[in-house]
């Protein structure tokens, strides 16, 4: 199979992006899939999807911290390797009142499958626009600066999505760990960086445009 080239991003770039400010804070739910005793897919590098996903949901709080002096009211549905029920994930969006969920996992397939896809629920709702949007900008600065496969936005009836409150919800995978390329690439605390800033800046993209 011919390599992605999958790449890093840079930093100052995106950061150059980030001057902005909102007039009011918004609230940002990173639900971190999986945990505890679910490991979600496993790697063919032997690497576990809850893992992975944990270390890009840390990166974004630290860079929402570091790199945005806290631009974001954001929480994480997990902050360590427990698991949490769906639901749970659910209320505590819904008690936060946030204005985006946001519901990190990885991709896994029985063939050659790669690339990134975002998932939002299948009923139309007055989010459903939102959720799109949001998903768009997300995929957008990820396959684009570091040279994932696009895989679009799909609709399902996954339990966070359809439990969501009032606000745009949408599930992100963010590559398959059954991909030699994408597995690897999650291997190097440089790439899972790059990764959150990605997601981050989608984040804020969407945000400063007026939801």
């Amino acid at each position: 199979m011919k390599s992605q080239r999958l790449k890093n991003v840079s930093f100052v770039i995106l950061l150059l992006q980030m001057c902005f400010v909102f007039a009011q804070q918004k609230v940002v739910v990173i639900d971190v899939g999986h945990g505890g005793s679910d490991t979600g897919a496993i790697g063919v590098n032997g690497i576990q999807e809850k893992d992975v996903v944990l270390k890009i949901a840390n990166e974004i709080l630290g860079l929402n911290k570091n790199l945005l002096n806290n631009q974001f009211d954001m929480s994480l549905t997990r902050y360590k390797d427990t698991l949490i029920s769906l639901t749970d994930r659910s209320r505590l969006a819904k008690r936060l009142d946030a204005d985006v969920f946001v519901s990190l996992h990885c991709n896994a397939s029985s063939n050659s499958s790669k690339g990134m896809e975002v998932y939002i629920h299948n009923l139309d709702s007055e989010n459903t626009k939102t959720s799109i949007g949001l998903g768009l900008s997300i995929l957008n600065e990820a396959t684009q600066k570091l040279g994932f496969k696009k895989r679009g936005v799909k609709f399902a009836d996954f339990q966070v999505l359809r439990e969501a409150g009032d606000y745009p919800a949408l599930l992100v995978e963010l590559g398959f760990m059954t991909n030699s390329d994408e597995a690897d690439y999650f291997l190097k605390t440089k790439n899972i960086r790059a990764m959150a800033l990605a997601a981050l800046l989608g984040i804020t993209n969407y945000l400063k445009l007026g939801l």
